[in-house]
C-alpha cells in the first residue's frame, strides 16, 4: 500500500489545477533573471505564495534548468509553522501527491539515518507548506527525482549541519533550505533588517541570524556551517520583500534567494 502526503496549501499558496499550476511556474521562470552559473549544490528559497515570492525563488531554481539531468535527489529542509516538532521531522510517505503529480521519497536514505533528535513524524508534515510550495518548482525544472523531506523544528543548528553531512551526496544531490525573512515590518524596516541578514549569510555568519530575521533560521544556519566547513561560495540571487512583487507597502514580508556552489 502506498502511503500518500495529500497537498495541503494547494488552491491557496498556488494553484490546485496542474495546468494552470504548470502555466504559473513556466511564466515565473521565463521572466527569471538570464545568468550563466555553475550547478548550484545548495539553495535558499523563500517559500510564501507564489504572488508574493514566487519571482524570487523562481530566480533560484531557474539557474537548475541547465543541469536537469544532473539532480536526482533533493534534500528539503523547512521550517516548522503548524504541528510543532523537538528536533527534525521526517516522513514515512512513498509519495508527496502535487497537482503536477507524485514525488517519490528517498525511501532508502531516510531509513539509513540513525541521528539523536531526527525521527519520522509525519503529523509536523501533514499540513506543513514550507517544503511542499518548493515541489511544483523543482518539478517543472528538473523533471524526475526523489526528494528527503525535513521538517526542522525545535532543534540547534549544528543538528541540522550533522543531518546534512549524512545526506550530502555527491553531484546527483541539491540541497534546498526554505526560509522566509522578516515579517509584518514596515517598508524600510524591512529592507534593514533583511540586509542584515543577506550580509550574514554571505559571510557564513550562522550565529548572527535569529527567528525574527528569518522563520527559517536553524536551517539556514546549519547549511551555513555545513557549507563554510567545506569551503563553498555563495552568491545573493535577489533580495525583495512584498511589496516589490505586489506593490501593497502596508506590513511587509521579506524574501531572498541564495546559491551555494
Amino acid at each position: 500500500m502506498t502511503l500518500i502526503r495529500t497537498p495541503a496549501v494547494a488552491g491557496q499558496f498556488y494553484s490546485a489545477s496542474a495546468g494552470e499550476l504548470r502555466a504559473t511556474v513556466a511564466t515565473l521562470l521565463a521572466e527569471a533573471q538570464d545568468r550563466e552559473t555553475p550547478a548550484p549544490k545548495a539553495l535558499i528559497v523563500p517559500h510564501a505564495g507564489y504572488v508574493y515570492s514566487g519571482p524570487v525563488a523562481a530566480n533560484a531554481y531557474a539557474l537548475l534548468q541547465p543541469y536537469r539531468d544532473r539532480y536526482q535527489r533533493v534534500i528539503l529542509l523547512g521550517p516548522c509553522h503548524r504541528t510543532p516538532v523537538h528536533g527534525l521531522a521526517l516522513s514515512s510517505a512513498d509519495v508527496y501527491r502535487m497537482p503536477m503529480g507524485d514525488v517519490p521519497l528517498d525511501k532508502i536514505a531516510i531509513a539509513s539515518l540513525d541521528i539523536p533528535g531526527v525521527q519520522i513524524f509525519d503529523e509536523s508534515h501533514k499540513h506543513e507548506h514550507s517544503l511542499e510550495v518548493h515541489l511544483p518548482f523543482l518539478q517543472a525544472v528538473l523533471g524526475d527525482f526523489t526528494v528527503v523531506p525535513i521538517v526542522v523544528g525545535d532543534a540547534s543548528p549544528e543538528l541540522v549541519s550533522q543531518l546534512l553531512d549524512a545526506l550530502w551526496g555527491g553531484p546527483e544531490t541539491l540541497l534546498v533550505v526554505s526560509s522566509d525573512l522578516s515579517h509584518y515590518l514596515k517598508y524600510d524596516e524591512a529592507r534593514a533588517i533583511d540586509a542584515v541578514t543577506c550580509q550574514a549569510i554571505e559571510e557564513f555568519d550562522a550565529g548572527q541570524i535569529n527567528h525574527d530575521m528569518a522563520c527559517g533560521a536553524t536551517p539556514v544556519a546549519g547549511l551555513l556551517i555545513a557549507a563554510k566547513r567545506r569551503g563553498m561560495q555563495v552568491t545573493t540571487l535577489d533580495l525583495r520583500n512584498s511589496a516589490d512583487t505586489t506593490g501593497d507597502r502596508g506590513f511587509v514580508v521579506g524574501y531572498g534567494a541564495w546559491m551555494f556552489v
